[in-house]
């Protein structure tokens, strides 16, 4: 995954929520901010920023009783936005049970 940054914070921008159309109250695990591979063209010039995968702290922290839960969901959000970097859209990954 060339020029892709895998980031954490606490919580998603109240930015972010917007631009996603979430509302403030819906948690956020994660999100890929960026084109997903297949919109990239070797004709293109390269992005200015990298594209990002922001992995959202506290609501998964909130959600999980345990370590191994917090382990298992983060697991799950990383491979989900990675899933969207590879441009898998969200219907084919709820029927590989990443939805």
């Amino acid at each position: 995954m060339d020029n892709v940054v895998l980031t954490v914070r606490k919580r998603p921008s109240r930015e972010m929520l917007e631009e996603m159309g979430y509302p403030p109250d819906e948690p956020l695990l994660g999100l890929y901010w960026g084109a997903s591979l297949p919109e990239h063209s070797f004709f293109s010039p390269p992005p200015a920023y990298p594209d990002t995968i922001y992995i959202f702290q506290a609501p998964l922290e909130e959600m999980c009783e345990t370590i191994e839960e917090l382990e298992r969901e983060i697991e799950i959000t990383v491979v989900h936005e990675v899933a969207h970097f590879l441009g898998i859209d969200e219907k084919r990954l709820e029927e590989l049970g990443y939805g």
